[in-house]
């Protein structure tokens, strides 16, 4: 039974899991907050971690129905993230390792990100390549066991969720991008404006997002059909992510493919995953909406190995924002 926490950016996040049973997963959001500024601004957003830590802890434990005692450990976020957010998380984890003598244990962002594909699919077995796509992250990585990762292919600039924020804060369409582009593409033409796949002219697996997002807000200053622009950009970014992905999972011949992070819960990407996987015969695993996004399920998940093989952490944990994903 663990209880995980997760304040990386802006979610405020507390969770009970047990095994592959999510008990609790409670997600405190700060979107509104931050809506009035095109994106997170870190000091907000890590006082207002202060503010809903205790509340989402509370939920968390009422949710599950149990209480700290019957907990038997606590994982963390220990990064990467913003540095502010992540303390406070993993102050709050410290504390109740403390007050109930529990067993704690620093868990990566990413590798949770990995585990909440676990969660949502029995199905699911290692091998498997997963694409983890945010506003932080845009990484292809080999789970070839828990705690056995290859990084095969990542973005080289932006992340695939950073360039849907700034392409619709250029249009004008409020924070965060990603559901805003998607809802106003819904209206428009993909194929209007032929956009340009970044490293196409390479043999990789990286990604680049920055050239897509220069050309869309260039093409955006010379025309008024917004939603065809949206479109377009949403199916240049989505068409990449997909071949890239699937290009991979032939070259080394893996048949199960999973995707993560927030942009996870984009439709588009979703059904086109799945379309272009089966077409090849490639098992497409997609994550539950609650598990896209940053939450704490995830983390309690990861931690919840790494306690079972013994692993600690002690009273020295502290924050490291760009902490390298673990690979053995």
């Amino acid at each position: 039974m663990i209880l995980g926490i997760e304040t990386s950016c802006d979610d405020t996040s507390a969770a009970v899991v047990c095994g592959r049973e999510v008990k609790a997963n409670i997600i405190a959001s700060q979107t509104e907050l931050h809506e009035r500024f095109g994106g997170v601004v870190p000091e907000i957003a890590s006082r207002r971690h202060l503010e809903l830590m205790l509340p989402v802890l509370e939920e968390a434990f009422a949710q599950a129905k149990v209480t700290p005692e019957e907990l038997t450990g606590i994982a963390v976020t220990q990064g990467p993230g913003l540095v502010g957010s992540l303390l406070v998380g993993i102050s709050a984890a410290k504390s109740l390792a403390l007050a109930y003598q529990l067993p704690l244990v620093g868990v990566h962002h990413t590798e949770g990100h990995l585990f909440a594909n676990l969660l949502s699919d029995p199905k699911l077995e290692p091998p498997f390549l997963c694409l983890t796509v945010s506003g932080g992250h845009t990484d292809l990585i080999l789970f070839q066991a828990p705690g056995r990762y290859q990084l095969l292919g990542r973005t080289r600039d932006d992340a695939a969720g950073e360039a849907f924020d700034k392409v619709a804060r250029a249009m004008d369409l409020g924070y965060p991008g990603g559901p805003a582009i998607e809802k106003m593409a819904k209206r428009g033409d993909r194929e209007a404006f032929p956009l340009p796949r970044g490293l196409s002219q390479e043999e990789t697996w990286d990604f680049s997002f920055s050239g897509l997002k220069t050309a869309t807000i260039q093409t955006l200053r010379k025309t008024d059909r917004i939603a065809d622009l949206a479109a377009s950009f949403q199916w240049a970014v989505v068409d990449v992510l997909v071949e890239r992905t699937l290009s991979a999972a032939e070259g080394l011949k893996i048949g199960q493919v999973a995707l993560s992070g927030g942009v996870a819960a984009n439709s588009l990407l979703r059904s086109e995953l799945a379309r272009r996987g089966e077409e090849k015969g490639i098992y497409v695993s997609l994550p539950k909406l609650d598990l896209c996004t940053d939450n704490a399920a995830m983390i309690a998940a990861a931690g919840a190995w790494r306690l079972e093989k013994g692993e600690r952490s002690g009273w020295d944990l502290n924050a490291v924002p760009n902490l390298p994903l673990p690979t053995a």
